[in-house]
Parts: C-alpha cells; sequence; structure tokens
C-alpha cells in the first residue's frame, strides 16, 4: 500500500437520484450497494453513558438544563456501537471492531452479526481503524481469547496511536500485522484515510467513492446524534482535545451535506448509514 496526497473528500459527481441502496437487513445487520462496492452496517452493541459526558464550550456539563431533544434511557445516553465493512472485489475491509468481551456486556455482538449476513470471519483480511478507542479495536480478540478473524493480513492504523499495540497485552500479538497510515493513505481502490483529529489524537475517516457517491464512514465524529447535528457545537468529555474535535465535527459535517455524499457512523442509531442536509446554521440528519 502507499499514501498519496489528499486533503480531504472530493465532491460527488453524482447530482441525481441515489444509487445507495439498502439490499438486505436482518437484527444486527444491513447489506447496502454503493456503485460496485457492498457496504455492511453490524451492529456490535450499545453502551449506555452519563449524561454528563455531553459537554458545552469550555468544558462545562450539562446539569438540569439538558436540552430537551436529547433521548435518554433510564436516565443514561444510550450509544449505539457500529463497525462497517466494505466488500470490493471479493476484498473485505473490516472498518473498527467494536469492542469484543472487553468492555460492557450489552456490546461484542459483531461475529454474530457477520454471522448473520452471512461472512465468514475468514474472509476478513484487512481492518481499518479509525482510532484506538476500547469500543473500536478490541474485537481483534474473539471472547475465546483466539484472534476474530484468522487470515487477518493488514491491521490499518492511524499512525499517531499504533504506539497501542505496543504497551496492549490484549492486542500486542498483532503489532507486527499493522500499517500506519496517514492523510492520504489510500487503503484500496476505493478507500482513503482522511485526518479528522480531535476526538483522539490520530482519529481518522474513510472516504469510500464508487458509483458517482461518497460514503464517509467517520468513526466518532458524532457521539449523540439526537442533539449534535443540531448543535455541533457540542462535544464529549472524552474527546481528545475538544476545540479541536469541535472544529473537525464542523469541517466535515459541511462536507457531508454535499449532494452524493452519505455518512457511516460508529455511534449513530443503527444501522447508522444516512445523508446529512443543513438546517441554517445546523445541520439534521436523515437515516437511508
Amino acid at each position: 500500500m502507499r499514501a498519496r496526497a489528499a486533503s480531504g473528500p472530493e465532491r460527488p459527481a453524482r447530482m441525481g437520484n441515489s444509487s445507495l441502496k439498502m439490499i438486505q437487513s436482518g437484527t444486527d445487520f444491513a447489506r447496502y450497494e454503493l456503485g460496485e462496492l457492498a457496504v455492511l452496517a453490524l451492529r456490535d452493541g450499545y453502551v449506555d453513558m452519563p449524561p454528563g459526558r455531553l459537554r458545552q464550550k469550555g468544558d462545562r456539563p450539562f446539569g438540569a438544563e439538558l436540552p430537551g431533544q436529547v433521548r435518554l434511557v433510564d436516565g443514561k445516553l444510550r450509544l449505539s456501537v457500529n463497525a462497517f465493512l466494505v466488500i470490493e472485489q471479493g476484498r473485505h475491509i473490516l472498518v473498527d471492531t467494536g469492542a469484543g468481551n472487553a468492555w460492557h456486556p450489552s456490546m461484542g455482538l459483531l461475529l454474530r452479526a457477520l454471522a448473520e449476513a452471512g461472512i465468514a470471519r475468514e474472509d476478513i483480511t484487512a481492518v481499518a481503524c479509525t482510532h484506538t478507542h476500547t469500543d473500536h479495536v478490541n474485537g481483534l480478540v474473539a471472547p475465546d481469547g483466539s484472534d476474530a478473524f484468522p487470515n487477518l493480513e493488514q491491521l490499518f492504523v492511524p499512525q499517531e496511536e499504533v504506539a497501542l499495540f505496543d504497551r496492549s497485552e490484549r492486542l500486542a500479538r498483532f503489532r507486527q500485522r499493522c500499517v500506519p497510515m496517514g492523510n492520504g493513505f489510500a487503503v484500496s481502490d476505493h478507500m482513503v484515510a482522511v485526518a479528522a483529529h480531535g476526538h483522539s489524537a490520530g482519529h481518522t475517516m474513510f472516504a469510500v467513492p464508487s458509483g458517482g457517491e461518497q460514503l464517509l464512514i467517520w468513526g466518532d465524529i458524532v457521539h449523540v446524534p439526537s442533539i449534535q447535528f443540531a448543535r455541533p457545537e457540542l462535544t464529549w468529555e472524552l474527546d481528545r482535545d475538544q476545540v479541536q474535535a469541535r472544529s473537525t465535527r464542523a469541517q466535515i459535517l459541511d462536507r457531508a451535506a454535499w449532494p452524493g455524499m452519505f455518512v457511516a457512523g460508529a455511534h449513530l442509531d443503527f444501522p447508522g448509514i444516512g445523508s446529512v442536509a443543513r438546517d441554517g446554521d445546523a445541520f439534521r440528519f436523515s437515516p437511508l
């Protein structure tokens, strides 16, 4: 693989009816067609977080004034945890792996989702990580401790975050398969890494163009979809750099609102794929 220069996603060519279509779905997966590609949304589960994780400017938590449109489950923010599989000319590239059994018991469904979709674990030869937080990389290990993807050849990791594999006892076995990537790195003919820093040191999204349209698999750009599209200035307590995360989100939402552009989010309500439109100075998300 080689890097190539890229300042960000290119403007899609298609301006008419969308070619991105859901063609099959189940409990834990949804399959889409995007031009010549197949894209699968895979449900790893969900995680419930305290409302105070959602932050106002100045890293201020919400108290009783939490906006009414924020959806809570038993007083908690419920975040979907999704991964996405891109199938390109028979090559299976998994974007993020979920949490495996390394965090809450409400997660770790990725292997079940793959099986429901009729995808064998052995088919996946490449994994691309948006970043290295627990709910994005720990699914590399199956619940029985074996490799979740026994034929894994390449593990694409943001260059700023490769060091995790040197210090993690759980993930050290994958270090020799790590391929560091920076902005503009070509993961495949149809997938390019785009720097989207702020949530983590190397947070990265993937631009996937095909059929005159483009899908942005954007990782953790939005954590709480019920409010952060309408108020993109709101950040997440666990953002490494909240100012940068806010700026990055504004830039990416602006790009995502182009015609012919779609997004896939790790924490958008499953299946997490849809379109973004401007709504005055804010944005709105429409599931596909």
